[in-house]
């Protein structure tokens, strides 16, 4: 089979689902590859271009078409989705996030901010305001997903862990936590309420 940029990156995604980020080097892409690394300089100079390619395939797994908002539809609501639909997109693969964050210029997360923006500027919106909202919403979200997928505590660290002192110390958190995920509760919905302050709170300061 032909060696082309297509074939490289979809193997690179499955070096990434399977190994993480920290896993994912040219010497290892080569190997799965059978090629020799040089070989994959002609598509991927460096490690940073691989990481770049990898945000690109996961935006454009999870983002295959981009429409502005359906007639008649808010555009609060039409960026709640967007976002839900980014995190989405991030969590299908490990360290999701931590790619995004790493990638030089992903082209579709600028095609993603694109039409927020315009979409909200032609709600009536000034641009400045428009790209504060943008951002705040895109890096909000990525932030949420980069600790989603943050490492676990290790059995040794949970084990030496002193629960009932550090509930002694901070009892409201211990509170706010134990009531909010009640059964029924999950992180999507926590990620939901948070998403609804920060569009809720750009609302209000847009006037």
């Amino acid at each position: 089979m032909a060696l082309d940029r297509q074939r490289i990156v979809a193997e690179a995604v499955a070096l990434l689902d399977a190994e993480g980020l920290d896993g994912v080097t040219l010497r290892k892409l080569a190997a799965r590859l059978g090629v020799r690394q040089p070989t994959l300089y002609w598509h991927l100079p460096n490690k940073a271009a691989l990481v770049t390619a990898l945000a690109e395939a996961i935006l454009d797994q999870g983002f295959g078409e981009l429409s502005p908002p359906a007639p008649q539809q808010r555009w609060q609501d039409w960026l709640r989705g967007l976002a839900e639909r980014l995190r989405r997109a991030l969590l299908a693969h490990p360290d999701g996030a931590r790619v995004l964050s790493a990638s030089q210029l992903s082209l579709k997360m600028a095609d993603i901010s694109e039409l927020a923006m315009s979409t909200l500027v032609a709600s009536g919106m000034p641009l400045r305001r428009a790209r504060v909202i943008v951002l705040t919403v895109e890096r909000f979200t990525v932030g949420h997903v980069l600790e989603e997928q943050a490492p676990r505590p290790t059995p040794d660290t949970v084990n030496e862990f002193d629960m009932a002192a550090f509930t002694e110390r901070h009892p409201t958190v211990i509170a706010g936590i134990t009531e909010y995920f009640r059964p029924g509760r999950t992180v999507d919905d926590l990620f939901s309420e948070c998403l609804q302050v920060v569009i809720e709170g750009a609302v209000a300061s847009a006037g």
